[in-house]
């Protein structure tokens, strides 16, 4: 896939602005890491490009290189790609790893988030 033809919704991140981007965000944060020789990575970049338009103002996502970032990926353990992983607050809520259908990233994004988060909002009895 052509690097011109990924659009600017899911924003690249690297170790420098890697704790602004992701940790001290005030959204949740949905990280793809990915290598840009990866096959599955590839596969599903569409698929988390739609999720993140999808989740716009929800969730911000980002995607991180690991071959250009290896600290990111030392730190955060990640063996193979493509690995998502949802952060809120600074810390992981969930990952999964390998390529999945948008379903999949969905539950866990929903999962993760709370049914109170993701509609309105409602007042408690």
């Amino acid at each position: 896939m052509n690097k011109d033809m990924t659009s600017k919704k899911v924003i690249p991140v690297n170790e420098t602005d890697f704790d602004s981007a992701v940790l001290q965000s005030d959204v949740p944060v949905f990280v793809d890491f990915y290598a840009d020789w990866c096959g599955p990575c590839n596969m599903i970049a569409p698929t988390i490009e739609a999720l993140s338009e999808e989740y716009e103002g929800k969730v911000k996502f980002v995607k991180i290189d690991v071959d250009k970032n290896q600290q990111l990926a030392m730190k955060y353990d990640i063996m193979s790609i493509p690995t998502g992983m949802l952060f809120e607050n600074g810390t992981v809520q969930d990952s999964l790893i390998g390529a999945y259908p948008a379903v999949a990233y969905r539950q866990r994004i929903d999962n993760a988030l709370g049914p109170m988060r993701l509609s309105q909002p409602r007042s408690e009895a």
